[in-house]
């Protein structure tokens, strides 16, 4: 049995591993800055990008929820993974064999999530290979009367399981798997004798996570002697939670983030049969809602921003049918509508048909129809208010009023909602002021329900990312925010942060004068000290964690923060050029206070019983006044030198 994970390898894997890459499979990232991309940030529900991401550094840091690491912290966050398994799985990403101490060398059988990703991997080999087998015609058949020939499943993935109750077992088990790891796994469910398949004679689809690793399957019965549901899902398992997981999204996730859309579908077929249709950006829930925990996936693709043009947010469409069940799931979405910054749009197809039903019917072109034909949320669920009441009487009308206000008065944007008050005004032929003030009663109303519920009291201490209690807003916080704001400190804050970022750009000789200069910000003088203590450092792999090391516990957050903050610099020469010239403005405006004080020394001595100290003096100003022009001389070379480049 292997042991750990040899320490050069794990600094090998982190050198050559691009955490942007790795963590652009989960948030889109754009450019901040020379070095610096930002997103939204995947561990807390935010709606402005506050998640920094330095591919040199090769760390992240989100500076709304504090969250900070390297790509492995990354990985056993997102995924829930072990380090070990974080490290390991990044090294079979860039084909690096790994070495283990005390042990017997490097090992292939990972543990845990990659055991059981391993597991669905080889259970989805055998599913697709018994398609073609003669008893799953009743599959194949299921699938051709849908309009999916065998290019389409193979494309999804889609697979047979064979109606037995351990040949999936059995199959596996002869893979080194043990029964352990598939029941874990959700492939096998124990009996009350033995353990059995819980697949049988159904057909299949893989559900994979944003990567594209199998985490689950979703089963549709297919024989008439299956007294089970019609779907049955994989069930909840270390590494498949069905209310995060979206089928389809590691199909569609690069499409959502170019396209800014995604389509909100109900079934599986549904989002083969968009796919194929070239709606590219569909997805489906497994077995349950959508909700919260699916925006939160969805929301980092679509870079979904508070307070920016609501179309450079995107687009989230969806898809219900007009049965009552569909009723119902629009009513929950429009309920976490909210949530989203994106324009949200419900798209409804002609005759109640579904998008796999209006592919088969109508061909290609109607499902790309009906997306483009989409109806914003709030237009679908008012006209649905309204189709509850009769609006040929006068209390029909009313009634239709009270019970659209409400819907109305939950629109952030003011000017659209004075658009909808004018659209309800015409549809119910009242006039616009009564339901203005209708929908203003509405939104006063929810607002003291709200303060009900809050007791209108402010809590000491509130619940932090991982469920601890942290200080309440106004305890001092080692953090850049917790900085004055004046242009002293700013200056002095943008000179560290030069400091932790690029080294190498400063130079020893500058980080040296650096070491003497005084700050008006303590914190940020003991950074400046970590910084010169290990400029012997400058350019090794762990220069970020040297620092963390060398500062006190409660400053290390304001570490992280200044080595992820962007800086002012649009390439690498403007880079070099602006790191220099903030340091040396830093030294120079110390100089220059060492140079006032020593003239008011140099005033204050007596010329006749203090020659040797005005003397002293004098030397010290000399000093000063050569040190100052060696660093303009330097400056204006460094510039020239990056003009000429």
């Amino acid at each position: 049995m292997a042991g750990r994970i040899a320490r050069n390898d794990i600094d090998e894997v982190r050198s050559r591993v691009n955490i942007a890459d790795v963590v652009g499979d989960y948030v889109t990232l754009k450019h901040a800055g020379v070095g610096s991309m930002k997103g939204l940030c995947p561990f807390h529900d935010e709606r402005s990008p506050s998640f920094h991401v330095r591919p040199q550094v090769g760390r992240y840091h989100c500076f709304g929820c504090g969250e900070d690491g390297d790509v492995f912290s990354f990985i056993m966050a997102q995924d829930h993974t072990t380090f070990a398994e974080a490290v390991e799985r990044m090294a079979a990403k860039i084909g690096y064999t790994l070495h283990y101490e005390e042990g017997d060398g490097p090992r292939t059988d990972y543990n845990t999530r990659a055991r059981l990703i391993a597991a669905n991997e080889a259970a989805l080999e055998f599913f697709t290979a018994q398609l073609t087998t003669a008893a799953a015609d009743p599959a194949r058949r299921f699938l051709g009367e849908r309009g999916f020939d065998p290019g389409a499943a193979q494309h999804f993935g889609v697979g047979f399981a064979p109606k037995s109750y351990d040949a999936l077992k059995d199959h596996l088990r002869g893979r080194g798997f043990t029964l352990e790891e598939l029941t874990s796994a959700g492939l096998v469910s124990q009996g009350d004798r033995s353990p059995y398949d819980r697949f049988r004679g159904r057909l299949m689809w893989p559900i994979r996570d944003v990567t594209g690793a199998t985490i689950g399957f979703g089963a549709r019965r297919l024989l008439d002697d299956d007294k089970g549901p019609k779907y049955l899902n994989t069930p909840e398992t270390p590494i498949y939670h069905k209310s995060q997981v979206l089928y389809g999204i590691d199909l569609a996730r690069r499409d959502i983030s170019k396209q800014k859309q995604v389509v909100i579908v109900e079934g599986y077929t549904d989002v083969m049969a968009c796919h194929l249709a070239g709606v590219t950006t569909a997805v489906a829930t497994c077995g349950t809602s959508f909700g919260v925990d699916h925006i939160k996936v969805l929301r980092p693709m679509l870079g979904d921003v508070s307070g920016a043009d609501p179309n450079a947010n995107g687009e989230v469409v969806f898809t219900f049918d007009p049965d009552e069940a569909g009723q119902r799931a629009a009513s929950r979405a429009f309920a976490e509508e909210q949530r989203f910054a994106a324009q949200t749009f419900v798209a409804v197809a002609p005759d109640g048909l579904d998008p796999c039903d209006l592919r088969l019917a109508r061909g290609d072109d109607a499902i790309r129809r009906l997306v483009t034909n989409k109806r914003p949320m709030f237009e679908f669920m008012i006209r649905r208010t309204l189709d509850g009441h009769d609006l040929e009487t006068v209390e029909g009308r009313v009634g239709a009023l009270r019970a659209a206000a409400p819907v109305l008065a939950t629109i952030r944007d003011r000017s659209l909602t004075q658009g909808y008050v004018r659209e309800l005004a015409g549809w119910l032929g009242l006039d616009i002021p009564e339901v203005r003030r209708a929908v203003e009663n509405a939104r006063q109303r929810a607002r003291g329900a709200q303060d009900d519920r809050s007791g209108g009291t402010v809590p000491v201490a509130q619940a932090g990312p991982g469920g601890e209690l942290v200080a309440p807003a106004d305890e001092p916080v080692a953090g850049l925010r917790s900085l004055p704001n004046d242009p002293i400190t700013r200056m002095e804050r943008d000179a560290v942060m030069a400091m932790v970022q690029q080294p190498g750009h400063v130079g020893a000789p500058l980080l040296g004068l650096a070491a003497a200069a005084t700050f008006s910000a303590p914190m940020l003088a003991v950074v400046r000290d970590a910084v010169v203590a290990n400029v012997d450092a400058i350019g090794a792999g762990d220069w970020l964690d040297r620092l963390l090391t060398d500062v006190p516990m409660p400053l290390r957050g304001l570490v992280q923060e200044l080595a992820l903050s962007p800086i002012p610099a649009r390439t690498d020469e403007d880079l070099a050029l602006y790191c220099r010239s903030i340091v040396v403005a830093l030294v120079e405006r110390d100089l220059l206070a060492r140079k006032a004080s020593l003239l008011g020394q140099l005033q204050r001595a007596d010329p006749h019983e203090q020659a040797d100290r005005r003397a002293e003096i004098q030397r010290q100003l000399v000093d000063i006044d050569a040190q100052r022009m060696r660093l303009r001389a330097d400056s204006e070379a460094a510039a020239a030198a990056a003009g000429q480049r």
